[in-house]
């Protein structure tokens, strides 16, 4: 069951209405903020900026200096909404929590199973990346049913949380755009690496949301 908690009205006051409008901005430009430098810093241009500049022992941590910078930024950002005023919007409470929590599970188990099929200690930064004409495509486990299983995965889990404030909707909106445009982006850096092989897979697996594989 859902259960809408407080009064509800079908239009905000205006003082309300100019807190969410408020709320909204600051959520989206501290997201979009933290999506966009986290997108430039993660292209081929930088990263060759970097081995030109700094020289290939730099480039050969960089990654592992890309993930704990950004851990350590993302930490504020998750604390953006809270620090905000908000409402309830809504609770799920039993026997419907059970199914949401369910689908949770699920979507980890996706994203989870997506992690491991790729190379994880290249992934943190502990291991070198392997050049791309070395890398291959992997098209095995979660990436037979989506061609970017961690964001659906992700997806998943967000929007089924059992409580859902007015922040928190706001914030996974925020996420949930920036995730549909990095997706896009991905694409056409697989598409440079890959050629066909990738353009083949994008006809056959649908790019978030999951399909049972065709058979061949």
């Amino acid at each position: 069951m859902v259960k809408w908690n407080g009064h509800f009205p079908a239009r905000f006051p205006p003082c309300e209405a100019s807190i969410m409008l408020r709320n909204a901005f600051l959520i989206f430009l501290a997201v979009g903020s933290y999506g966009l430098l986290h997108s430039l810093t993660a292209s081929h241009q930088a990263k060759q900026w970097v081995r030109q500049h700094l020289g290939e022992a730099a480039f050969r941590w960089y990654r592992l200096a890309y993930n704990v910078v950004f851990t350590l930024l993302l930490l504020p950002l998750l604390g953006l909404p809270a620090a905000l005023p908000d409402r309830v919007l809504y609770v799920i409470h039993p026997p419907w929590v059970y199914v949401t929590t369910a689908l949770q599970i699920a979507g980890l188990a996706l994203a989870i199973d997506a992690t491991l099929r790729t190379d994880l200690w290249a992934f943190l930064g502990l291991r070198p990346e392997k050049p791309a004409q070395e890398a291959h495509l992997v098209i095995r486990g979660a990436y037979r049913w989506v061609r970017h299983p961690m964001y659906s995965g992700s997806l998943l889990f967000i929007w089924l949380m059992p409580a859902m404030t007015l922040n928190t909707a706001l914030f996974y909106a925020a996420l949930t755009l920036y995730i549909i445009i990095g997706a896009y982006f991905e694409e056409r850096k697989l598409l440079a690496e890959y050629g066909e092989a990738y353009r083949a897979y994008q006809q056959k697996v649908p790019m978030l949301i999951p399909r049972w594989p065709r058979k061949p």
